[in-house]
């Protein structure tokens, strides 16, 4: 029977067994040749090895600081459970004073690689001057997210509350991270802002990259797979379902100097625009205001005001030299 082939001793396989390296292993061999693959990549790219704390901003905290100042804009949904509506100003003056000293630490480490560029020429001061700026812009980021909020409950008839939309909609999520990081790569802290996004990013699957122009009362419905690129400029009271891609028709070195400001490469979408599930719009064009464009269509040329698009209708559209007919 298979029982009696069972070893008498019950074995626990809930922790795995430590691993012991075999005895042939030379880990200090390959501590040597990441070291000397590290010497490379610097001297590749005309960086000093640094003896000291870490080059480069760190995700690990800036996530904290995104939970920080996620809890300081609405204490009492995103704060501690045991807040008390007394201590709210208290709290969040709190979050606030940890969150902007963390971040400008990390605004700091991202311009200390910049500083060969003359234009930082005091990464220090530089520092404190964004983070300054981003504390006063955070009321006004307060009340963007107060409409991203309302256009979700109003737009979604699965909606309980606006509450409901602030605590499970990724939409809300993902935008509470791109307004914040948009305000930083505005000023000039890519590199951090670039996180902030990219840590939305694995949280929802939802992919806005923070140079992107984002409207009032925007609402990304459902919102797995949405992708909307660098130069996107996205008007007021735009809804979006998921798997929708706003993206760049074709890429030239031209565009990637990764110097300034970048061309226009990516989708204008006007005011009051929906855009279902699946839909992909690329290249520098625009849609017009209240356009309706149906799920899955394929689109690179632009639509005057009022178009409804299906499938059908944009492949009887001809297409130009540069792939567009001629509206761009």
């Amino acid at each position: 029977m298979l029982s009696a082939q069972l070893p008498a001793q019950s074995v626990d396989f809930s922790t795995p067994a430590p691993v012991t390296p075999a005895a042939t292993l030379d880990l200090a061999g390959v501590v040597s040749e990441l070291a000397a693959i590290r010497a490379e990549w610097r001297r590749a790219t005309g960086r000093a090895a640094t003896i000291g704390p870490r080059e480069f901003p760190s995700r690990t905290i800036i996530a904290e600081v995104m939970q920080r100042l996620g809890g300081a804009l609405f204490p009492m949904r995103l704060g501690p459970s045991d807040l008390q509506h007394e201590s709210e100003n208290f709290f969040v003056g709190h979050q606030l004073h940890a969150a902007l000293g963390a971040l400008r630490q990390q605004v700091l480490l991202e311009l200390d690689g910049q500083e060969h560029d003359a234009v930082v020429a005091s990464p220090s001061a530089r520092s404190l001057e964004m983070v300054e700026q981003l504390a006063l812009a955070l009321p006004g980021i307060r009340r963007l997210l107060d409409e991203d909020a309302l256009a979700a409950f109003h737009g979604d008839p699965a909606a309980q509350s606006v509450d409901e939309v602030l605590l499970c909609y990724p939409g809300l999520l993902a935008l509470l991270h791109q307004r914040v990081a948009h305000v930083l790569h505005r000023l000039g802290a890519r590199l951090v802002a670039r996180i902030i996004s990219e840590l939305a990013h694995s949280a929802t699957g939802i992919d806005i990259h923070p140079g992107a122009q984002v409207g009032r009362a925007f609402f990304i419905d459902h919102g797995t797979g949405v992708v909307i690129g660098e130069t996107c400029r996205i008007g007021d009271r735009v809804r979006i379902y998921q798997a929708v891609t706003l993206g760049a028709r074709r890429v030239t070195s031209s565009m990637c100097s990764h110097q300034g400001e970048s061309p226009q490469r990516h989708p204008t979408i006007e005011d009051d625009v929906v855009i279902y599930a699946g839909a992909t719009i690329l290249g520098p064009v625009t849609i017009g205001s209240g356009s309706q464009i149906g799920g899955n269509v394929w689109l690179t040329h632009s639509v005057p005001p009022g178009s409804r698009i299906s499938q059908a209708t944009a492949l009887r559209q001809p297409l130009g030299e540069n792939g567009n007919n001629g509206t761009t």
